[in-house]
């Protein structure tokens, strides 16, 4: 099977991105996604220390430390950008504000229960960053992750182990393998890549899956 890279996987979450969407890429794998949005669409860019109107990442060597994004990670600004409190901002996401979040995860249930800040594990650093506020705050939560992990154990599960950071949250999950929509209903695939069945894929998560109509 093909498996996408994580710039493969940030690709095909940037086109899901809609014209005019005010969106939170999480910690990690997700700030990927800000150097694949389509640019002929405008999406507003907002991370919780306080910016709005981010732009891809720097040129090596072009970096200004004095502009980071919650990660602290160097980014640029765009036209028309700008940075506020962070009491502020974390009142932006609180409110409903932010159309889409997208963040990575330890586990996400069939049913879009979310775990991404511990795991539990003795003398693992728990961090809850913004997380939960995005999760329940935004109108959508996107998950973005290797679906195995390198155990081989599937993340997408029918219901989580690790602490929780929201119920019910997640509408949709892209992986390396298939991208899924999740809730209520539990769990069914929109793609999958080349070279993998559904029948494959099942005996991979351990989850009843669906095709998505």
């Amino acid at each position: 099977m093909n498996r996408l890279n994580r710039d493969q996987m940030a690709a095909r979450v940037a086109w899901d991105i809609p014209e005019g969407a005010y969106v939170n890429l999480g910690i990690g794998l997700p700030t990927k996604v800000a150097n694949y949005l389509p640019q002929e669409r405008e999406i507003f860019l907002q991370s919780e220390n306080g910016l709005l109107g981010m732009g891809p990442a720097p040129a090596p060597g072009e970096e200004d430390w004095e502009l980071i994004n919650a990660g602290k990670q160097a980014v640029t600004l765009l036209t028309g950008g700008c940075y506020f409190h962070h009491a502020d901002s974390f009142a932006m996401m609180r409110a409903g504000h932010i159309d889409i979040c997208v963040l990575g995860a330890f586990q996400v249930s069939v049913t879009g229960d979310l775990a991404n800040w511990h795991t539990g594990e003795p003398g693992a650093i728990p961090a809850v960053g913004g997380a939960m506020d995005l999760a329940i705050g935004a109108k959508q939560t996107f998950v973005m992750m290797e679906l195995l992990t390198k155990q081989g154990e599937s993340k997408l599960v029918e219901a989580c182990t690790y602490p929780l950071t929201g119920l019910g949250c997640v509408s949709r999950v892209y992986t390396d393998l298939a991208v899924f929509d999740v809730g209520a209903e539990g769990a069914s695939v929109i793609e999958m890549v080349d070279g993998l069945t559904i029948e494959e894929l099942r005996k991979l998560t351990g989850v009843p899956l669906a095709f998505a109509a």
